[in-house]
């Protein structure tokens, strides 16, 4: 099977559209101490259904490698409960990556992913003023490919980005076998509204 990768930017602050607000209560905070243990956690727990299996080999010092180079970790909370994460990878010309981005099985179907997204995009736009010394954000850029969820490129167009560049098979993201988890099944719960 061909895998297609999507790579999407914004190249404005005036591109990122608002989304309309989730049907459930949401706190998108920034996980302000990097921990390897909840990196990981957010990861797997996330992209474990979408063959996310680049990062399970890590070691607890690569993680932290990983997310002392600057990485920030935004995670949405619904009343108290981990729902979605993004991680904002800043680079030196002035971009920054929306390196990991999703929603927890259970929090799926209930306009999170949009209310997310317009968030942390917002937050790689002013990133620069959370770190002193860095330049300002000129371009916010992701990519995702048809093994991520099948709503993913609909949202990020929803919220102003855009295709620059389209691939097939990109190493490094076709996994063979089921995926790792978080477990076989996963899904919202019963009784759980449907739809983006």
């Amino acid at each position: 099977m061909d895998v297609i990768t999507r790579y999407l930017e914004q190249t404005s602050r005036s591109d990122l559209r608002a989304a309309r607000p989730p049907s459930i209560e949401v706190d998108v905070v920034r996980a302000e101490e990097a921990s390897p243990e909840f990196g990981r956690f957010l990861y797997t727990a996330v992209g474990g259904d979408w063959h996310w299996t680049e990062r399970l080999s890590w070691t607890w010092a690569e993680w932290a490698t990983w997310l002392d180079g600057g990485v920030e970790t935004w995670v949405a909370y619904h009343r108290g409960t981990p729902a979605g994460y993004a991680e904002l990878a800043p680079q030196d010309d002035g971009a920054v990556e929306i390196a990991s981005f999703g929603l927890l099985p259970w929090a799926m179907g209930r306009g999170l992913g949009g209310h997310l997204l317009a968030a942390v995009t917002a937050r790689a736009w002013d990133l620069a003023g959370r770190w002193p010394g860095r330049e300002p954000t000129r371009r916010v850029w992701l990519h995702t490919c048809t093994l991520d969820g099948p709503v993913a490129v609909a949202n990020y167009l929803a919220r102003g980005f855009r295709v620059y560049d389209t691939r097939v098979n990109v190493p490094g993201d076709a996994c063979e076998g089921e995926t790792p988890g978080p477990w076989p099944g996963a899904g919202p719960r019963p009784g759980a509204p449907d739809g983006p």
